[in-house]
């Protein structure tokens, strides 16, 4: 483990979850430095979107411990250091009458409060939000008439308006098209250069997920991987190919340019 305490976004300590007689994590230890951008991996019921719900204190594992930032999870109380975007976070209904600026708008509620009404500065954040995610021009449009990689763009500013230090995807390019999801991994990649944040993206996209992290972890049920990107590369495809249960072909990249 690592001691200087300071340069850890996350640490997982001998976490382990269960529902009933069914175990979802064992013995889960790991730590996520500050400014990283992490790919988490693993196939579906490998317990990646039960990690994360422990992690951000919705689930409470019958083992182990959880900190952010230093501090305990259920003793965590700074949240705007906090962005999160679900699985679900576009399964709602298409009807509901909001604009992409309201919706993102809704990032700061925990800040100025529901029903307030926002101020100057405040609108400039939402602006900056929507603009960081390359998605201004569709500020006024209904976010049901939006695409669902576009939704997800909005869901992303919504999370980012707060500023916070530390952005978690569950599986955000579900049901998004592979020219969509590409540039998505792209916005997300520039979104980490230029502001430093610590990145926690939960995929089983490994094969393009690669071209973009810094850092992988590979959980199913325990972490079996957790390195920079190019020892994940330089790990053998058989290895792979076994902890996922059928092929993987793990591609690799020339770092040297962007």
């Amino acid at each position: 483990m690592n001691n200087n305490i300071e340069s850890i976004a996350i640490r997982v300590d001998d976490l382990s979850f269960h529902y009933g007689d069914k175990n979802v994590l064992q013995h889960v230890t790991m730590e996520i430095k500050k400014g990283s951008f992490l790919g988490l991996v693993g196939p579906n019921g490998s317990g990646k979107s039960t990690l994360i719900k422990c992690i951000l204190g919705l689930q409470k594992p019958q083992e182990g411990n959880v900190y952010l930032f230093g501090e305990k999870v259920n003793k965590f109380n700074d949240w705007d250091k906090v962005g999160y975007v679900s699985q679900k976070a576009n399964s709602f209904n298409t009807a509901f009458p909001a604009t992409a600026f309201e919706v993102v708008s809704m990032g700061l509620f925990g800040k100025v409060g529901l029903f307030r009404f926002l101020k100057a500065s405040d609108k400039n954040k939402v602006w900056e939000a929507l603009r960081s995610v390359k998605m201004d021009q569709y500020a006024h449009q209904n976010i049901g008439e939006l695409s669902g990689g576009q939704q997800q763009r909005i869901f992303i500013a919504r999370a980012l308006v707060s500023d916070p230090e530390l952005l978690i995807l569950d599986e955000p390019t579900v049901g998004v098209d592979t020219e969509s999801s590409d540039s998505f991994y792209k916005m997300l990649k520039e979104l980490h250069r230029e502001n430093n944040m610590t990145l926690v993206l939960v995929t089983h996209d490994v094969g393009v997920m690669t071209n973009y992290v810094t850092d992988v972890a590979c959980l199913n049920k325990q972490i079996h991987f957790h390195g920079n990107t190019r020892e994940f590369e330089e790990s053998s495809s058989e290895n792979m190919s076994a902890f996922y249960g059928h092929h993987v072909h793990v591609l690799h990249h020339d770092h040297g340019h962007e």
